[in-house]
Formats: structure tokens, sequence, C-alpha cells
């Protein structure tokens, strides 16, 4: 049932996410209840968003100018919120267009937690009926659901299952990534020397800094466990005279990384191979890397994970470790759509699945254990936001092209997953580590200098 607008006199025309509206001075019977729900929702104080709802009216800002706009296309999202708080069924409502946002994506998560805090009292629904009672459920035509990956059973973390987890993310098709990754198309946190800088120099900057911290040398053999489409592969070979081999579980991220590799006349140094970590040979390598790849390995498995590239390294040989890391709860409510990770989270259905997440003294601890000597660690949680932010911006700009090399569900999925893990690093409830690992000589030597010095010298 569509509610018509009862404004009256024009005041003023406000700007609303870059976009002018036109405002009024009495509210439609929708907007009313929509600001009294909002109102229990959201404090006025922290409301710097307009509201545009599925009449037409926009309700502006209480704090005056709008910095974006959250755009309800159908009052069930409300009868969603109030009554089955459901993270997975919004998620869901979002991939289906019932809700979205005009402006930065990221913002809505800014207010999530104030409403995922409410809890409506009796009278607060008595007073929201009208609301929750507008119109239809929205129908469910079942697109968003065909792209969830429900791969969940006891098999979890298998070579097989972890292959079909790896398929459904990362082949969603080289085109898709390559419209909003840099030119390399690395998917991992790049390295920022002031936070200005565009997506390929410190995607590169990124790829120089793992090289450097590894101290690679001419005419050694250097291993990329989870080696994406090869780009520090190849970097490693041009820049630091290495062979490398770089493993991966994915056909579409090995197919292209052996393109470029033989393109860039590397291909008698550079090996991709499809192969898992848990089939490394042993004692083949005098330096590894793993970089967004621990995420994908399961609690369960961090043993064998870290045993498996301690025995692929000679004595002497290091590892630099690049994982997301789980921030422990000291920051008040953490749940799946903010951080943490289940079986029934947006994340886990429609973008990771089977991922999990570990605070890094629990990952330092598994290392310990295979046998490795932690001897440096480095946080990237402000520059994994950075990154993300300009992933956003990229992908939003070439929507119709996203759509064309994918379809609009997973351009969606894709841009809701990433403003929310920007917001989850810039509020400190996500970490992204560097740790740097050293397999001991026999004697208890290790290759790395006395200290970092070397780090920091020009390059």
């Amino acid at each position: 049932m569509a509610l018509r607008n009862e404004s009256t006199t024009d005041v003023s025309t406000p700007e609303v996410a870059g976009r002018a509206v036109v405002p009024f001075r009495r509210r439609t019977r929708a907007g009313r209840l929509v600001e009294t729900a909002l109102d229990l929702l959201v404090p006025a104080e922290q409301r710097t968003f307009a509201t545009r709802l599925w009449d037409g009216s926009v309700l502006p800002s209480p704090r005056g100018q709008a910095d974006w706009t959250f755009v309800v296309n159908t009052p069930a999202i409300f009868r969603q919120i109030f009554l089955h708080p459901d993270e997975l069924a919004l998620g869901e409502a979002f991939l289906r267009g019932d809700w979205d946002v005009e402006g930065e994506l990221e913002r809505v998560f800014e207010v999530a937690e104030s409403v995922a805090n409410y809890r409506p009292r009796p009278r607060d629904l008595f007073h929201l009926a009208p609301l929750l009672t507008l119109g239809d459920k929205h129908p469910d035509d079942g697109h968003a659901e065909e792209h969830r990956a429900d791969l969940h059973d006891d098999r979890a973390h298998t070579m097989t299952r972890d292959k079909q987890a790896i398929h459904y993310h990362y082949d969603v098709g080289n085109d898709f990534y390559a419209l909003w990754l840099d030119k390399e198309m690395v998917y991992s946190c790049a390295y920022f020397a002031t936070g200005t800088e565009d997506i390929d120099t410190a995607q590169q900057a990124k790829l120089d800094h793992i090289c450097r911290k590894l101290r690679l040398q001419p005419g050694e053999r250097f291993l990329d466990v989870g080696c994406g489409w090869g780009a520090l592969v190849r970097h490693a070979v041009k820049h630091y005279g290495v062979s490398a081999v770089g493993i991966t579980l994915s056909e579409e991220q090995a197919k292209l990384a052996r393109e470029r590799s033989a393109a860039e006349g590397l291909a008698d140094r550079c090996q991709i191979e499809l192969r898992d970590y848990r089939d490394l040979p042993t004692s083949w390598f005098d330096k590894a890397a793993s970089v967004g790849m621990a995420e994908h390995v399961g609690t369960a498995n961090l043993a064998t994970y870290f045993g498996s590239v301690f025995r692929a390294l000679r004595p002497g040989g290091l590892f630099l470790n690049h994982a997301i890391a789980l921030r422990p709860q000291v920051h008040g409510r953490t749940d799946s759509m903010l951080g943490r990770r289940n079986h029934h989270s947006f994340i886990d259905k429609y973008v990771f699945p089977d991922g999990e997440l570990q605070a890094i003294h629990r990952s330092l601890e598994f290392a310990e254990q295979a046998g490795f000597e932690v001897c440096d660690v480095e946080t990237l949680r402000r520059h994994y936001a950075l990154t993300l932010r300009q992933w956003v911006r990229r992908l939003e700009a070439r929507h119709a092209e996203a759509v064309a090399a994918a379809d609009e569900t997973t351009y969606r999925i894709w841009r809701l997953y990433m403003s929310g893990a920007a917001h989850n690093f810039q509020v400190d409830r996500l970490g992204l580590y560097q740790s740097l690992l050293s397999r001991p000589e026999t004697d208890g030597g290790c290759a790395l200098p006395l200290t970092r010095a070397d780090l920091y010298r020009e390059a």
C-alpha cells in the first residue's frame, strides 16, 4: 500500500549524498512511522544520514547536512530489523535491493552496532505496529540464495573441501577481479607510506616490503603459499633474482599467473602449481611467504599448516606469514557481520566459506609448536582499511562492467563485504599481521641480521 506525500510548502533544498532533494514541513504517514523507528534504533545525535523511503519521501538528517542516504525500498525491512534481526537475512535483503546506501556504504556500519544493541520493548512494538505490518514480505525469487556456498558438513578442511571453498571465492572470474584490483591483481592488504598513494603504488610497495623482510638473495629458492595471480613470485624473480614456486588451489588464478609469467619471460624461473599446502616437498626452499592464505586453513589444521611450511624450508630458512587476525572483544559487542564468523553468517555463506580467523597469539603459538622462532611481528591493520576503501571505490566506479563480468548479486556481495571489512579494520575489530618466522639452524643460528636497520635504508 503506497502512502502519499502530505508535504506542503518547501523550505530549503539541502544536498543529500551529493543529490538535491525536496524537503517538506510535514512528514508522510510512512515518514512519521520511520522517524519513530529511527529514533529508537539510532540516537538523533548519531544520525548524520538522510533516509529516502519507498514512497519517494525523504527524512533529513537531524544533524542538518547529510553525509549519506539510507535508501529503504520496502517497509518489510523494518519488520526484519525489529522482529527478526538476523544478520544473514539483513545481508540477503541488501542483495535483493530491499535497502541500499547512496554515498559510502561503509558509513552504514557506523550505526549498525547501535541497531544491533537495541532490544525492542513491548510498547515500542505497539507504537510501531502500523509500520511493521506495512507491505508484503519481499518476494524471494531465490536469486540471492543461488550464490550461497552451502558447503558445511563434517568434512570441513579436507583437501577436496578446501579446493571447493577456494573455487567458490576466487574463481568468480579473472575479469571481475581485474576491474577493481591493481594492475598486478594483488588481492591482499597494500602497504602505504603516507596513505595517499594509489592502489598500484601501494601494492608494489607491499610486494617489495615482503621481499625485503625475507632478505631475498639471488639464487635462492622462494615459495609462495597461496600465490593468487602470481604477483609476488614474479616480483621476487624480477627484482631479487630468486627462482620461485607459487602454489594455489584456484585454476583461474593459476591459468592467468602462468600466462603473465610467460609473457614477462619468467617461466623458466617462476613456476605456478595447483598444489595443496599439505603436499609440499621437504627441505626444498630457502624462503617462503603466505599472504592471505592462513585464513582458509581452519583452526584444526593450523598445526599441519605451519608444520608443512617448516618442513619445506631448509634449516635457517625464513617464512613470512601475512594473515587477518580476530581481535579480542575489547571494544564492546562483536558478532558475525562485525568480525566473528560462523556457519550462519553472511560472510561465510556468500564470501569466504569455511574461513576461520585466529587471534595473533594463537597463530604464533601454533607456529612455535611447529618449531619456528618468532623473529618479528608488524601490524598492517590501518593499511587494510585504506586498501579496502580503494577497492570499493574502484568497484563502484565500474558497476556496469562488474555486472557484465559477473552479475548484480555478485557486485552487491563484494560491495557489502568489503565496506564492512573496511569498517572492522578501522575500528580495530579485525587485525592484520605480518609475522616473520625462522626455522633455526641446528646450532640455533638465524639468517637475520641483529637489527632491522637494513629494512629502513633507501631502496
